[in-house]
């Protein structure tokens, strides 16, 4: 019984010490000091613009997930400035035309069809054309290949190997 006191005491004691993440954000405590909550947004419908299309944009810190996935600092920030736009009337491509701008088509993970991306998007299909001209080229090698015929004197000597052995 006593030690489950003392296990309290300390709990509570660590509790203390470490606040939640939540709440050592200063913006999310209150005067009073206890953690208030903060509305995420303003307008619903900035939110839903800006949640769709930060899905279409590449983190630039993470590069392999959206803008809306990732947790890097740098993801935060394009969110809040994309948010900004957004509320100062721009429309969603405004908001691309200025993040391409700032950032390049990297940004974008579906990214123009336009001479500097050309590679990119046709590279595939250079690959497999490569592949099955590659594999053509030598199923018709293969066809056309006519080994030389074998003469009696190397049948012979082939018997001779074969008769030698133990």
């Amino acid at each position: 019984m006593r030690s489950s006191r003392i296990q309290q005491v300390l709990l509570s004691m660590l509790l203390a010490l470490f606040p939640p993440a939540w709440a050592s954000d200063p913006a999310s405590v209150s005067p009073a000091g206890s953690s208030a909550a903060q509305p995420l947004f303003e307008d619903v419908a900035i939110e839903n613009r800006l949640n769709h299309l930060s899905r279409e944009l590449r983190c630039v810190v993470c590069q392999n997930e959206s803008l809306s996935e990732s947790p890097a600092e740098l993801a935060g920030a394009m969110r809040q400035e994309i948010r900004d736009l957004m509320k100062a009337g721009k429309t969603d491509a405004e908001v691309l035309g200025f993040l391409t701008a700032r950032y390049g088509d990297f940004v974008l993970f579906r990214p123009p069809f336009k001479p500097l991306t050309y590679l990119l998007w046709l590279g595939p299909f250079l690959f497999l054309g490569f592949g099955a001209l590659v594999w053509y080229v030598a199923l018709r090698a293969r066809r056309t290949f006519q080994g030389e015929p074998v003469s009696s004197a190397q049948l012979a000597a082939a018997a001779r190997l074969l008769e030698d052995k133990p």
